[in-house]
């Protein structure tokens, strides 16, 4: 067995040959997810769509990897518009209510290119032991 393990989720995948995460132990770490709706494969008009989805994706990533977001302890977000954090935010106190049980996050502004993408992100997460 390989002691690098390649994550993959159904319904987001990216254009290079590179997995949605890779573990290492008890390490996974994320590439970069963007809020792709994942039965068109296409990226929605507004960051509240775009936010849901790519909160989904990191869920369906980490439970792919062998854990759950309770595992997650480091989340950065590129964002468009750094000024537009509410929905961001929104889905963030969904998966993380407990404010004494919040994973670190950090927000930068998100560059290149007039695509579609409002918002992306990656994650850090640490399974078991």
């Amino acid at each position: 067995m390989a002691r690098r393990r390649s994550i993959h989720i159904e319904g987001f995948k990216h254009a290079n040959p590179i997995p949605n995460a890779c573990r290492i132990g008890n390490l996974l770490i994320s590439g970069v997810i963007l809020g792709t709706d994942p039965k068109t494969g296409k990226v929605p008009p507004t960051l509240e769509e775009q936010c849901t989805h790519m909160f989904a994706h990191m869920k369906a990533i980490v439970e792919a990897g062998g854990g759950t977001t309770d595992d997650i302890i480091k989340m950065t977000v590129w964002l468009k518009d750094r000024s537009q954090r509410k929905p961001v935010n929104d889905e963030w106190l969904k998966m993380f209510p407990d404010e004494h049980s919040r994973p670190a996050r950090h927000a930068l502004p998100m560059s290149g290119g007039d695509g579609p993408a409002l918002v992306q992100c990656d994650f850090t997460a640490v399974i078991g032991g």
